[in-house]
């Protein structure tokens, strides 16, 4: 059942120490995808990034999240969606549709590497990659144990809303108040476990003092809750 939350401004910060964990480079089949795969020892699950347009799998504030949820047991693909040359053209950056392929590719890539086969996959979005996203869980249904979108645009995925059954939990900044009006009008669509969650104050990015980390427990709270291996979810 959807729900509307916020939360307070004493809003707890999350520590970004890491795990000891494998990093390595990754190029993703067919097309050669450059991302950076991290698995902690004993991962809980594993969380692929879907950035927004402009930014890239070295986008800090991505990149900041990821490495707060290898503190807490996850790994983590920063992922580049498109090509260096795909890239170039601005309408590929906002093709939602190709975006949400290349997540199902990173998918498929995750079921068949050593380190990640069989782990749990949620999916992580910012800005337009929250769309692709949530396009990208309604193809994959239980295969996506949870979403999170951070100052996401879930109204980019248009008519797939309807179809997405994966918890899925909108974090918006308070003072970004017409994708707040987006995603609330998206929550009512979304048929698992969902939710919206305001950050006061935050603008879209996110910038402002302790809102990032604020990004950071609500994200390992959501994951904890909803990412459980497949064992545990079925027992």
């Amino acid at each position: 059942m959807s729900q509307y939350r916020s939360e307070p401004d004493d809003a707890r910060s999350t520590n970004t120490r890491q795990h000891r964990a494998h990093e390595r480079a990754v190029h993703l089949p067919p097309l050669g995808l450059a991302g950076t795969l991290r698995i902690p020892e004993h991962a809980r699950g594993v969380v692929i990034f879907a950035h927004g347009s402009g930014s890239s799998r070295f986008s800090p504030r991505n990149i900041a999240v990821a490495h707060s949820l290898n503190y807490h047991g996850y790994g983590t693909l920063l992922l580049d969606l498109l090509t260096d040359v795909e890239s170039r053209d601005r309408r590929n950056v906002l093709d939602i549709p190709l975006l949400a392929e290349r997540l199902l590719m990173a998918v498929q890539f995750l079921d068949s590497d050593p380190d990640a086969v069989g782990l749990p996959i949620g999916l992580f979005g910012a800005s337009t990659g929250a769309g692709a996203a949530l396009v990208a869980a309604a193809e994959l249904g239980r295969r996506v144990g949870a979403i999170v979108s951070r100052g996401g645009r879930p109204d980019l995925a248009g008519s797939a809303l309807d179809r997405v059954i994966s918890p899925t939990l909108l974090i918006v900044g308070g003072a970004d108040s017409v994708v707040a009006q987006l995603n609330r009008a998206a929550l009512a669509h979304l048929r698992g476990d969902s939710e919206m969650t305001i950050v006061p104050g935050a603008t879209h990015l996110f910038e402002e003092r302790g809102a990032l980390e604020e990004v950071m427990r609500l994200a390992n709270e959501w994951f904890s809750m909803h990412l459980a291996p497949r064992s545990d979810a079925e027992s």
